[in-house]
């Protein structure tokens, strides 16, 4: 029998970039679905937000929000869950410029809550947002990495 003392270093060698590959992979995938579903919850809650706005903040005309603090409040809610300034931006880097609030308008729906109204005005709320890559944070070039979201709500105008 031969000398068998470096057989346990050259082992740890040899599965060392597997176990990190499996171990950073780990961490990145599940950092990748948590910001996902912060982006996600964000923009239900801004098109929610706008929602239960009133009729006259939105233009069937242009397709945009009349009003611009209240683009600004909806896109802050998005952003922050708050309106107006101030509030923690739920993902770092998340620009208010990669929020878009756009308005539709249907002209079919012309009963019950939108018999007086004429049109039924939607709002989608729908961002791009740059991905916080942990791997990015340790030299790998992850500039390109994007996370999208978008959500649609039919106008109340409670």
């Amino acid at each position: 029998m031969g000398c068998e003392s470096g057989a346990a270093a050259a082992e740890l060698a040899l599965c060392l970039p597997m176990v990190m590959a499996l171990m950073f992979g780990s961490f990145e995938g599940g950092n990748y679905m948590l910001t996902e579903h912060k982006v996600i919850k964000g923009v239900r809650e801004g098109a929610r937000y706008a929602a239960r706005l009133p009729f006259a903040h939105f233009d069937c005309s242009s397709g945009a929000v009349s009003n611009a603090d209240v683009e600004e409040d909806i896109i802050n809610v998005t952003r922050t869950g708050q309106a107006g300034t101030g509030g923690a931006v739920r993902v770092s880097g998340w620009d208010a410029a990669e929020v878009n609030v756009s308005v539709s308008c249907d002209d079919t729906w012309n009963s019950g809550l939108y018999r007086d109204y004429g049109t039924a005005p939607r709002v989608l709320v729908s961002t791009t947002v740059p991905y916080p890559s942990i791997l990015g944070t340790l030299g790998f070039d992850t500039s390109g990495a994007v996370v999208r979201a978008q959500a649609q709500a039919a106008v109340m105008g409670v």
